[in-house]
């Protein structure tokens, strides 16, 4: 019996802890399960659908790999807002930085004169503040807005080299927007007239490294075409256009239709400018050139609003009234029409007389037929040696006193459009002048055309068959700045540049090499050169070093007497520090004196002034001459004097 109460009161017991444990056991589960879903929530709504969630009791497991360290905490933090952060076990990894796509580093650079901003994301290796340093050297530039991002990562290839070509390009375009990244570089400015445009692009071109892809987009104000000109022929079936003027993009696609229309095949060049004389320019010159395609053959030429319409030979009659007439009804209200029917010669009948002037390549100019009286033979003859050189002119033509009136002006305007070409011929006749030949300007058949329809008048008949080379254009074809260091070697090797014993006064002998130097210097183009004077040790070395520094200015200065461009050209004197041979023989000393031409590297921020030199004009250099002569005439004496006292053994051993 009491057994038996024993065993019931421990079963009770028993069964009363069994059931707080089971009790207990549910509601950790439960408290489990719904920790984890209200932290899977709050991290699903905070975009953190990487990290898993996993309740150990009153322990909570964040693993997963977060995309970045930060990334990381703020799961962590999420987290810890549920439930206390000290219950939070962390087992996340972290995506590898080297897995990590790298930004796309780029800048772009606006300029508008002295006002200068960058915009864009640089590695943060790129030293900033040099880069801000040198922009805020630029000359002209007096702000410079810095809103550059920075990355912490590795620096692209190629990135560097583009970077420092921008900053050079901000002097040769003044007005631009430079985009820059990884080996790219793309200039966008405005220049102030077409050569200009021409003048920067081919320095923009000759700076750039070749690992960089340079993409350049230069505008330029549309010229003034003055007059405005437009000629079109057919000859022998085949349509061209010796000058071809629009005011409008519009303008010029429905002459280049028309013409296309009449039968010319290929691309047409049309030049887009100012000056036109009347809103319906294009309307009167598609309607021209379709009639002269009916014509099927002669020549439409418009001087602004004058319209010449010369037929070809043996055009029927009634063809050409019928065309005429539809013509000129057509015409809008301000342009007037001249039209010529030419007579068809009769047979036997002796030709026509006749004057030719032939351009060589080496620049002769041989003139043949016939001249009307003494003075207009003096006057072309001017005229011709005023163009191409009094050396350069041979006349062989005989005078005519039947001669028709005006042939001495029609000679003078032939040989004003021969002076417009590398080489070529005119030839003069009663009825027509004819140029052909070749050049380097590009715009040379528009201006030869202008020029002749606006000296000879409406009526007159002309023709132009102009080929442009590019080995002619001067643009073009400018030799590299190391070829043009070669030849100036050359040709001191052959004769060197000698002064006056004791001076910086370059002795008469040598002015002829000072000639053949400025004359390779001016087939240059602009490149940064430095002019050094050295001499041998004999004398003081501070008066050594003042008069080699006097004899490389005489020499600069020689230079700009001579029209060379020497805005980029620096002298510098280095006394006796280089010597090239023994200083204790006379052959020797003989050979250190001497000047150097050296090719100054386009590195570092020097380059940046250089290429800001190189746009600088002729007259700038012409203005500064005068005052170097004085300057040099200064030097001279002084350098004299000064040898005098420290260099007098030099001037006995036979200084140059």
């Amino acid at each position: 019996m009491r057994l038996s109460s024993i065993a019931i009161l421990a079963s009770a017991f028993l069964f009363a802890a069994v059931s707080s444990l089971v009790a207990a056991s549910f509601a950790v589960t439960q408290v489990e399960a719904t920790t984890e879903i209200q932290i899977r929530q709050a991290l699903d709504e905070s975009q953190m659908g990487w990290a898993e969630v996993q309740a150990d009791g009153l322990q909570l497991h964040l693993t997963g790999t977060a995309p970045s360290e930060a990334r990381r905490f703020a799961a962590l933090t999420v987290a810890g807002r549920i439930i206390d952060a000290s219950r939070v076990i962390d087992g996340m990894n972290v995506t590898p930085a080297e897995q990590i796509a790298a930004p796309k580093f780029s800048v772009e650079i606006l300029r508008n004169e002295g006002t200068l901003s960058l915009i864009g994301l640089i590695p943060a290796e790129t030293d900033r503040e040099a880069l801000v340093a040198r922009l805020n050297k630029l000359k002209g530039v007096e702000e410079v807005s810095d809103l550059l991002d920075v990355a912490a990562h590795r620096v692209p290839d190629g990135w560097s080299p583009a970077l420092d070509y921008a900053v050079k390009a901000l002097n040769i375009v003044p007005r631009s927007k430079i985009s820059v990244e990884a080996s790219r570089v793309s200039v966008t400015g405005m220049a102030d007239s077409p050569a200009e445009r021409n003048q920067m692009e081919t320095a923009l071109k000759k700076a750039a490294p070749r690992e960089i892809k340079l993409k350049l987009d230069i505008s330029a104000p549309r010229p003034v075409i003055a007059p405005f000109t437009l000629r079109f022929l057919i000859e022998d079936g085949a349509p061209r256009f010796d000058a071809c003027s629009a005011d409008t993009e519009e303008a010029r696609a429905e002459i280049l239709a028309a013409a296309a229309s009449a039968g010319l095949e290929g691309a047409a060049r049309c030049t887009i400018g100012l000056g036109v004389p009347a809103p319906e320019w294009s309307e009167a010159a598609t309607k021209s050139i379709a009639a002269l395609a009916k014509l099927k053959g002669g020549s439409v030429t418009f001087s602004d609003a004058d319209i010449t319409l010369i037929a070809a030979e043996g055009t029927e009659q009634g063809l050409f009234d019928d065309v005429v007439g539809e013509l000129e009804n057509g015409l809008p209200e301000l342009f007037t029409l001249h039209a010529v029917l030419p007579e068809t010669p009769e047979k036997g009948e002796e030709g026509p007389p006749e004057f030719t002037a032939t351009l060589s390549p080496e620049g002769l100019l041989q003139m043949r037929g016939r001249m009307t009286d003494e003075q207009s033979r003096s006057a072309i003859v001017s005229l011709a040696q005023a163009r191409f050189g009094s050396d350069a002119v041979h006349n062989g033509a005989r005078l005519d006193e039947t001669l028709p009136k005006g042939w001495s002006i029609r000679v003078l305007t032939a040989l004003e459009a021969l002076a417009k070409l590398s080489n070529g011929a005119v030839v003069v006749t009663p009825d027509t002048v004819s140029v052909s030949g070749n050049t380097g300007l590009e715009s040379a058949s528009d201006e030869i055309t202008g020029l002749l329809s606006d000296k000879l008048g409406e009526a007159e008949d002309f023709s132009v068959e102009v080929v442009y080379q590019e080995k002619l254009d001067p643009q073009a074809n400018v030799p590299e700045p190391e070829q043009c260091i070669a030849e100036l070697k050359q040709i001191q090797e052959v004769k060197k540049i000698n002064f006056e014993p004791g001076s910086a006064t370059i002795d008469a002998e040598s002015m002829g090499v000072m000639d053949d130097i400025s004359e390779v210097l001016k087939a240059c183009g602009p490149f940064r050169m430095e002019v050094a004077g050295h001499t041998d040790s004999q004398g003081r070395e501070t008066m050594n070093q003042q008069l080699s520094a006097n004899r490389a200015q005489a020499v600069l200065n020689e230079l700009r007497m001579r029209r060379v461009l020497t805005a980029s050209f620096s002298a510098k004197g280095y006394g006796e520090e280089f010597p090239i041979a023994d200083n204790g023989t006379e052959e020797g000393r003989e050979a250190n004196r001497r000047i150097e031409f050296t090719l100054l590297t386009t590195d570092a921020t020097e380059d940046e002034s250089s290429l800001e030199d190189h746009a600088r004009s002729a007259q700038e250099d012409a203005a500064s001459a005068a005052s170097d002569e004085e300057t040099a005439a200064e030097d001279a004496p002084a350098a004299s004097a000064e040898d005098g006292s420290g260099d007098a053994t030099e001037e006995g051993s036979g200084d140059d």
